[in-house]
C-alpha cells in the first residue's frame, strides 16, 4: 500500500517584473522541499540543462541558480500549490490544487510557459490554461526517473526556451 503525504508548496515562485518565460514543474520533490528551492535533487538534470541552454556555468548555490535565471528573464514555479503524493512520484498525485499562475502573469512580462514533464503540463493545461489563456509547451522531465532521455537530448529539447527569450 502506498504512503501518501499531503504536500503544500511552501516557498515562493522565482520571478521579477522583467520575467518573460515561465518554467513550471509539477510540485517540489522531497529534496526540493528540504532545500526550499527548485530542482534540489542532486541527480536532477535541470540546472545542467539550463546552464547549457543559456551558455552559462552550472550554478552550485541557490543564489547562483536564482541569479542565472533572473539574468535571463526566466521565472520558475510549479503547476500545483498542493496535493497528496507518494515520495516524488508524479504519477501518484491525488487531490491536486493549482497555483495561481494567472496572478503571476499579471505581475510580469511572461509571454511563454514551458512545463518540465507531462504531469506539470497536464495540470497546467487542465487548471491554469482556462485562467491564463496561454498554452504551455511540454518539455521532457529532467528528473532522474526519466533516465531514458539522455542529457544531450534534454539540452536539445530545452533550447526552445532560449529561442523564446
Amino acid at each position: 500500500m502506498k504512503e501518501y503525504t499531503h504536500v503544500t508548496h511552501d516557498f515562493p515562485p522565482l520571478y521579477d517584473a522583467e520575467s518573460r518565460v515561465l518554467i513550471l514543474g509539477s510540485i517540489p520533490s522531497p529534496k526540493s522541499r528540504e532545500q526550499h528551492f527548485y530542482y534540489g535533487h542532486p541527480q536532477n538534470r535541470f540546472w545542467r540543462v539550463m546552464a547549457a541552454v543559456l551558455s552559462e556555468s552550472v550554478p552550485e548555490t541557490i543564489g547562483e541558480k536564482r541569479a542565472m535565471l533572473l539574468r535571463h528573464h526566466i521565472a520558475l514555479w510549479d503547476s500545483l500549490a498542493e496535493c497528496d503524493i507518494c515520495g516524488a512520484s508524479d504519477t501518484s498525485i491525488k487531490n491536486p490544487v493549482p497555483n495561481d499562475i494567472a496572478a503571476l502573469l499579471k505581475e510580469t512580462r511572461i509571454r511563454s510557459v514551458f512545463c518540465t514533464g507531462a504531469t506539470a503540463h497536464r495540470y497546467y493545461e487542465k487548471y491554469c490554461y482556462p485562467e491564463t489563456g496561454m498554452h504551455a509547451v511540454k518539455l521532457p522531465s529532467t528528473s532522474p526517473a526519466n533516465c531514458a532521455v539522455h542529457l544531450d537530448k534534454l539540452i536539445e529539447a530545452y533550447r526552445v526556451i532560449a529561442e523564446d527569450l
